[in-house]
């Protein structure tokens, strides 16, 4: 049985925000892929396009979360669902750090509104 340990996570940080992997291929996972997101106060991710479906569930804080331009305020225990093709942005407007746990299938690509397609190592 695979156990990843916190120390053995793998963190990356892209647009201000963190991503501290657990689940990939690399760490064992066959099907998913699972990491926590950390976005610091003030921070506001690229719209981008996702290929996969995201499980987005928020931890701590609070964040405002527009999906297909939609907005929505999101706080702790909320979850939001991500449909492959959906349009994401992500704000946090508050003062503290929010954090999340997201789960997508392997593979997932997400696509910036200038064209640049990016393969995030946390979901690959």
């Amino acid at each position: 049985m695979p156990v990843i340990r916190t120390s053995e996570a793998v963190t990356h940080e892209i647009h201000g925000a963190r991503f501290v992997s657990y689940a990939t291929p690399l760490t064992g996972s066959k099907e998913l892929c699972a990491w926590r997101g950390e976005i610091p106060p003030g921070t506001k991710a690229p719209v981008h396009t996702v290929t996969r479906e995201e499980i987005f569930h928020l931890l701590v804080g609070e964040l405002l979360i527009t999906l297909d331009g939609r907005t929505d305020r999101v706080t702790a225990g909320d979850t939001v669902i991500v449909n492959p093709g959906a349009t994401l942005g992500v704000e946090n407007p508050t003062d503290q750090t929010a954090i999340s746990w997201v789960t997508t299938s392997i593979g997932l690509e997400a696509e910036l509104a200038d064209g640049t397609r990016l393969t995030p190592p946390w979901a690959n």
